[in-house]
C-alpha cells in the first residue's frame, strides 16, 4: 500500500498544493514552522478521519477560509482508491472513489498508517491513557468490529456514568436501568478486552525480535495487558463480558457513591517488561525508548499480517530524539519495506548512509519542491509541485 499522490485545499498553511510521491522512502526536509508536521497531519487524517494533534477540525482549516479539503489516491493490491475528507462549517464528510461514507467507520481502514513522532517514545512511560489511545488507534485500523465496539462502548459508558451520577444526587432510583446499561457494557467491553489480548499477544511476536535485534539479545521484551479489577482475563470475548458483569455487581454501591464507572477497558493498561523486570518502573531511559521503538515498528509487521498489505510510515521528527545506534535500527527495519514519509530539519550521516534512493523534497511556508539536495542547506523555494 502506499500514497501516490496528494491534494490540499485550504488545510493549515497550504492554500492549494499537488503532490506525487515515491512508493519507497520520502523525506521532508524544512526548517520549523513551515509545513512539514502539517503535511503528515493532513495523510494521518486522511486515513484516520482525525487529527493527530487536534480534536477542533475548525484549526485545521487555514484562517480566513471556511472549509479544507484533503484528497488522495492510494495505491493497494486490488488496485487504487481515491480518498477524499472534508471539512467545513456543516461537520466531516468522507467519500471512497467519490462515493460518500455514511459512517467514519466505514471509511477507517481503506488506507492504513502508523504515525511515529517524538511523543510516542513516552509510549512505555507515559501515562495509561497513551496505552490506551495507542493501541485504540492502531487496532481500530486493522479489525472494523473492533472500531464499531469501541464506539458503542463509549456511547454506553456516558450514559452509564450519567446515570450513576443521577443515583449518587438521588435524582435516579431505578437500578433496574443501571443493570441493562451494565450488561450493555460488559458485553462490549468483553469484546474490546478479548481483542486488544489477541492483537498484543501478536504485536508482541514482532516486538520480541526487534528488541532482541536492537539489544543484540541480552533482552527478552515480554507485553502484558492489565485488566483493571479483574484478576484473570477470561479466553473469549464472552468470558470477559462475564467477569465485567460480576464485577460491575460486586462494586455497584461503590460506583453509585463514586458516581462512576470504576472497571472495564476504558481504566486498562498495558504492561512492558524485560527480562521478567517492569520496563516502566525499572527501565532505564534508554530501554523506555528502545522498548517503544520495539513496540512502534511491530506494527508494521502486525498490520501487514492482518490486512495483507504493508501500512504506509509517517516518521516525524524522530531521527533527532535517537541516537545513531537507534537510528541504524529503525532505517534499517524499514528499508525498502513500507512507504515511508520522514520529516527532518536536516538529514544525519546514518540516515544519509542507510535511506535508499530517498525522494527529496524542501518545504518551505507551506510548499513543497522536489530538490537533489540532501544537505543540512535547505532552498527556500516557493514553488509547488504540480
Amino acid at each position: 500500500m502506499h500514497l501516490d499522490k496528494l491534494q490540499l485545499t485550504d488545510f493549515r498553511n497550504y492554500a492549494d498544493l499537488t503532490a506525487e510521491f515515491s512508493p519507497q522512502t520520502n523525506v521532508l526536509l524544512g526548517q520549523n514552522a513551515q509545513g512539514k508536521t502539517n503535511l503528515l497531519e493532513a495523510i494521518y487524517l486522511l486515513a484516520m478521519t482525525r487529527s493527530h494533534r487536534t480534536v477542533n477540525d475548525r484549526q485545521l482549516i487555514r484562517f480566513g477560509q471556511k472549509s479544507a479539503q484533503i484528497e488522495g489516491v492510494v495505491s493497494r493490491k486490488l488496485g487504487p482508491l481515491r480518498l477524499s475528507v472534508s471539512l467545513g462549517p456543516t461537520g466531516k464528510r468522507v467519500r471512497v472513489n467519490q462515493l460518500e461514507q455514511a459512517k467514519l467507520s466505514q471509511y477507517i481502514g481503506q488506507m492504513n498508517v502508523i504515525l511515529f513522532a517524538p511523543e510516542d517514545l513516552a509510549l512505555v512511560k507515559g501515562a495509561p491513557a497513551i496505552r490506551r489511545r495507542f493501541v485504540d488507534m492502531e487496532f481500530g485500523q486493522i479489525d472494523a468490529r473492533y472500531l464499531a465496539a469501541l464506539s458503542q462502548y463509549r456511547t454506553v459508558l456516558r450514559q452509564r456514568n450519567q446515570y450513576l451520577k443521577q443515583l449518587q444526587l438521588n435524582q435516579a432510583r431505578d437500578e433496574v436501568y443501571l443493570d441493562v446499561l451494565s450488561a450493555q457494557l460488559a458485553e462490549l467491553g468483553g469484546v474490546i478486552i478479548a481483542k486488544r489480548v489477541k492483537y498484543l499477544t501478536q504485536l508482541e511476536q514482532y516486538a520480541q525480535e526487534l528488541q532482541h535485534e536492537i539489544t543484540q539479545g541480552d533482552e527478552q521484551l515480554t507485553i502484558r495487558y492489565h485488566a483493571r479489577l479483574l484478576k484473570e482475563i477470561g479466553a473469549t470475548a464472552e468470558e470477559v463480558g462475564e467477569q465485567l458483569t460480576t464485577k460491575y455487581q460486586e462494586i455497584r454501591l461503590t460506583e453509585v457513591e463514586k458516581g462512576t464507572t470504576l472497571a472495564g477497558p476504558h481504566l486498562d493498561d498495558v504492561y512492558f517488561y524485560l527480562n521478567g523486570k517492569n520496563v516502566q518502573s525499572y527501565g532505564s531511559q534508554g530501554q523506555q525508548r528502545t522498548t517503544a521503538l520495539a513496540v512502534k515498528l511491530a506494527e508494521i509487521g502486525l498490520m501487514q499480517e492482518a490486512t495483507g498489505e504493508a501500512p504506509i510510515l509517517l516518521l516525524d521528527d524522530v531521527l533527532s530524539e535517537l541516537d545513531g545506534m537507534r537510528q541504524t535500527h529503525l532505517l534499517r527495519a524499514i528499508q525498502d519495506r513500507v512507504q515511508t514519509f520522514l520529516t527532518s530539519p536536516a538529514l544525519s550521516d546514518v540516515a544519509r548512509k542507510l535511506i535508499n534512493a530517498p525522494r527529496i523534497f524542501a518545504v518551505s511556508a507551506g510548499t513543497i519542491t522536489p530538490t537533489e539536495n540532501i544537505s543540512p542547506e535547505i532552498p527556500d523555494s516557493k514553488t509547488t509541485t504540480d
